[in-house]
């Protein structure tokens, strides 16, 4: 007798192959919530009970194979034993399903990730759907957790433990092919054979992928060398005592075989001590943040479908800014004063599309095909969206806007790029100035998440929600913010850097300052941080956002020397390479003072309040995903209006 079953649908074709569809009911995606398992376990009783000839586990929505596991679900649990409870009997369901006397297949197509895959490695085969949408994942670590459920004792068994810890402790996603090339698949298939190819694997009788020899050595009697070698890689980039979970990884799978359960209490890599900690419960504080920043672009004016894009400022920000928006596909006109100032623009997005697309140079060709100089300024009238990236001066601005009003489409998005002139200042040239938004970018385009979407006193909420959806068409987090200066990303990064450099003018070294802001967890020091975007840019930057009398002693002497940062070669560093040079990070550490990084912090969290209360951002969940993803605040802290809460 078979049981109803809401989130699971099984069949049996005339082969003998069961096939077990996951569907989650009232969801757009499958996780792995409580009762979807409970479910899984009710229907291998059935399996149990009337073994098939083999089982595929497929998802039965049209995208995405299984995200991981119902964090919502384990945002209510409010004790380590509940959440111990669950890895218990998750990990018991799963290891139940590899001991299934018939032979078992995932059929991966969308992603699989976390707790998906950790299901899909207790089968004995895997077929992964070789188109773009395929990804598989465990990306556990970024949220301050493990792969709990089986999965740090089965991915290095797979694939040997190398390729495994590189997957577990970065969180990075493998496409169907090289999940094939690694072993982590049986085979890559398109999508007009995915189920033949399943029926035929299922049915094989073929044994289970195994490393080579060298690898079973490594996940074994020589554990200790890949474990070595993982403890250093992740302290470059993470330390313990901030993100103790990479560290967990290693310790789990070195000295208890990928069993969590089994390591004490009193260990530092221990279910209880990583919970006591707080990473985890912050990182999934901002995982929620990141949502609900997708979900604004998404809620917002779903058949915008902007095709051409215009661009006027062909230097590094407005080149990139186009290079981005060709690689979402979108036509892109480049406008600035000749064909010799566009001309570098294009060939740095030459070199980015190589690179992404290295291995088709007809993809390649045909994103530069959508990349079109165009020194006239043709392309307005055709534009759906027009982005204003020239140099930061109000008359040349102005008079800017009121000739696109005059020349551009009715219905088009007028966006200005400006980092810290008032919207309302640079509109009052236009005859309608509620076109005007602002669509603020930060540098580098391609790697900095967020961008902030700007309403000025008179911008009209259609032009909003559509300078919005564009954004989230980017691939991008919009953020919504009202005109004030420096808005809310530069509005706090100003004092932050102001601080520090008043620092630096005191005596302390730069090496030790930098330093400071490291240890408290930043991802880059606040004077390597100002070389980077350049000294003339901080300069500019802290005349409209801090209240300063005067900048920085240090900062005006390179200023006026031309010393301009990474951009000349020396600033409050000399570069080479493209790298700082610095004394020696111990060396620096040894000498901060207690309280540096509190100072420095504290303009920055008291403007955050400050923007929270005046209304330019709506409230403090919206600012700590904003300072998070747009200045890199330690993520950690679950950002920093989370982290006074936690201080109270």
């Amino acid at each position: 007798m078979s049981t109803a079953l809401r989130h699971w649908h099984l069949d049996r074709d005339a082969a003998g192959i069961a096939w077990a569809a996951i569907d989650v009911a009232d969801s757009g995606a499958n996780t792995l919530g409580s009762d979807v398992l409970r479910e899984f376990g009710l229907l291998l009783d059935q399996l149990s009970a009337q073994p098939p000839r083999g089982l595929v586990i497929l998802s039965g929505k049209s995208a995405g194979y299984i995200a991981g596991a119902d964090l919502e679900e384990y945002t209510r649990i409010e004790t380590t034993e509940g959440i111990a409870e669950i890895i218990r009997r998750n990990t018991a369901l799963f290891d139940r399903l590899e001991a299934l006397p018939f032979p078992t297949l995932a059929l991966i197509r969308g992603h699989c990730m976390g707790g998906g895959l950790e299901l899909s490695l207790a089968c004995r085969y895997r077929i992964a759907v070789d188109e773009p949408g395929t990804r598989l994942s465990l990306p556990e670590v970024m949220l301050g957790i493990v792969p709990g459920w089986g999965g740090m004792k089965r991915l290095p068994r797979l694939i040997g433990p190398a390729a495994a810890m590189d997957m577990m402790l970065t969180g990075k996603g493998i496409d169907a092919r090289r999940a094939k090339k690694m072993g982590l698949v049986d085979d890559a298939v398109p999508p007009r054979v995915m189920e033949a190819a399943a029926r035929n694997v299922v049915l094989s009788g073929a044994p289970a992928h195994r490393p080579p020899f060298l690898q079973r050595l490594l996940n074994g009697p020589l554990k200790f060398v890949v474990a070595s070698g993982a403890r250093k890689q992740v302290a470059k980039r993470a330390r313990r005592e901030h993100y103790p979970a990479p560290y967990a990884i290693i310790d789990t799978w070195q000295r208890y075989d990928g069993d969590w359960l089994q390591m004490p209490a009193s260990d530092p890599s221990s279910l209880s001590s990583i919970f006591a900690q707080g990473t985890a419960r912050n990182l999934v504080r901002v995982f929620f943040l990141q949502q609900r920043l997708k979900g604004l672009g998404k809620q917002d004016i779903a058949d915008f479908k902007p095709r051409h894009v215009h661009v006027i400022g062909a230097g590094v920000m407005g080149g990139d800014i186009a290079a981005w928006c060709v690689q979402r596909g979108m036509t892109v006109t480049l406008q600035d004063q000749t064909v010799e100032r566009i001309a570098p623009a294009i060939a740095r997005a030459a070199e980015g599309f190589g690179k992404k697309w290295r291995n088709d140079r007809r993809e390649v060709r045909f994103a530069l095909d959508r990349l079109i100089a165009d020194p006239s300024g043709g392309g307005v009238a055709q534009a759906d969206v027009i982005i204003e990236a020239i140099y930061e001066n109000l008359e040349a601005k102005q008079a800017l806007f009121r000739d696109l009003e005059q020349r551009a489409k009715p219905d088009a998005v007028l966006a200005s790029n400006t980092s810290s002139l008032k919207l309302e200042d640079i509109a009052q040239a236009m005859a309608q100035p509620q076109r005007l938004v602002g669509i603020h970018f930060f540098n580098p385009v391609a790697k900095m998440p967020l961008v902030e979407v700007v309403r000025g006193a008179d911008s009209d909420d259609g032009q909003v929600a559509r300078a919005t959806s564009f954004v989230h068409k980017l691939d991008k987090l919009p953020l919504p913010v009202k005109s004030a200066p420096g808005f809310l990303v530069n509005a706090v990064l100003g004092p932050y850097l102001l601080e520090a450099m008043r620092c630096v003018d005191e005596g302390i070294a730069p090496e030790v300052v930098d330093e400071a802001a490291l240890a408290f967890g930043m991802p880059m020091g606040p004077i390597e941080l100002a070389d980077t975007v350049g000294l003339d840019v901080a300069m500019a930057a802290g005349k409209g956002l801090t209240d300063a009398a005067a900048p920085p002693r240090r900062l005006q002497a390179l200023f006026d020397a031309g010393k301009l940062g990474k951009k000349t070669g020396e600033g409050f560093y000399t570069w080479l390479d493209g790298k700082p040079q610095k004394k020696a990070v111990t060396q620096a550490a040894a000498q901060v003072p207690a309280g540096l990084a509190d100072r420095m912090i504290r303009p920055l969290l008291e403007a955050t309040q400050r923007l929270v209360a005046e209304g330019v951002v709506a409230d403090a969940e919206l600012a700590d995903a904003g300072v998070i993803f747009g200045t890199g605040f330690a993520p950690f802290t679950g950002g920093p209006m989370n982290y006074l809460a936690a201080r109270k």
